[in-house]
């Protein structure tokens, strides 16, 4: 036995070694895993004159799955092991992120994202999706759903961005306090922070998959500043056109959410007639992340709750669930 227990502690230091020596090797390998894990494959689709990048697993209804700000596709991988089961799903990297084209001359604006989203949707076969975003992904989603209902089936918003109440938030306050953005990484060692503003209970990441997220904020740092600009508060707000929308929605908040205020999802409640609430304690801005089985959990009733013919505001609202 104590051989048997050397062996593995020899074993569990040599991988130790590996993920630190060779990060950018053993970081990519990593996330192959965890996307295999969750039955999902990475793919390319020419849409819009664009080159998107996006992942793609298990069968039924499609749900697409749209991250946030400075994120990537595998924002959702984790998350992602509940749902294959159940659905077509499909995490795109938005144009200006992960591996997908990164246009110099585009607007990056919300309007332009939610066309470059249909392109996407169009071309692998997609029609009248489900979609899921989280924060400027939920912005996205929700401004397609508002600009084209007909087109989207139900909305799962993970904290997401675009109202004025949202953006009344710890981020906002310390940018204008000190004009350093807690989002956007010039150095390794600012990822390291982003990690800890966004997320009150992140999960465990190894340090090589770690030290790749942190090169690729570092080497689009000057892209992503750019498009801060233009989805933040100056941006055209949901707040308007949320009045009345009838699409099914489950609007998800983390209470602890420092990058834009959970009491946004009030505003969604009393907007959206068809839409559920759930706040989660002990959560921050990435709900999908810190609490992937909860959150899929939750995402599984109200699609439920759909196929009952009950719509989410029948259902009995937890604002602490």
């Amino acid at each position: 036995m104590r051989r048997v227990l050397l062996a593995v502690a020899a074993v569990a230091a040599a991988l130790v070694l590996v993920d630190r020596m060779a990060p950018h090797a053993t970081g990519p390998a990593l996330v192959a895993l965890e996307r295999a894990r969750s039955g999902l494959q990475k793919r390319t689709v020419r849409a819009a004159d664009l080159e998107l990048v996006y992942l793609e697993g298990g069968t039924g209804e499609p749900l697409v799955l749209v991250h946030g700000f400075g994120a990537d596709k595998d924002n959702f991988t984790r998350v992602a092991r509940h749902l294959t089961p159940h659905y077509r799903v499909l995490v795109p990297d938005l144009a200006g992120f992960g591996e997908s084209s990164k246009p110099e001359g585009a607007t990056y604006t919300v309007a332009q994202q939610v066309a470059w989203l249909r392109a996407f949707a169009q071309a692998v076969g997609v029609r009248r999706p489900h979609l899921g975003g989280s924060s400027m992904g939920g912005w996205i989603a929700t401004q397609w759903a508002i600009t084209h209902p007909d087109e989207v089936a139900s909305l799962w918003l993970l904290g997401p961005a675009g109202t004025s109440a949202g953006f009344d938030s710890e981020l906002f306050r310390e940018i204008e306090r000190t004009g350093r953005n807690p989002l956007l990484s010039r150095t390794r060692e600012d990822f390291d922070r982003t990690i800890a503003f966004v997320m009150t209970a992140p999960p465990f990441m190894p340090s090589s998959v770690v030290r790749t997220m942190a090169d690729a904020a570092v080497d689009n740092y000057p892209l992503h500043a750019r498009i801060f600009d233009v989805v933040g508060p100056r941006a055209p707000l949901l707040d308007a056109g949320l009045v009345g929308l009838a699409t099914p929605a489950l609007v998800v908040f983390g209470a602890d959410d420092r990058a834009l205020n959970p009491k946004a999802a009030a505003v969604f409640d009393a907007a959206m007639p068809n839409a559920d609430v759930v706040v989660m304690d002990g959560i921050g801005h990435l709900p999908m992340l810190e609490a992937p089985a909860d959150t899929a959990t939750a995402y599984l009733d109200f699609r439920r709750s759909l196929l009952e013919g009950r719509g989410p505001a029948d259902e009995p609202r937890d604002a602490d669930r």
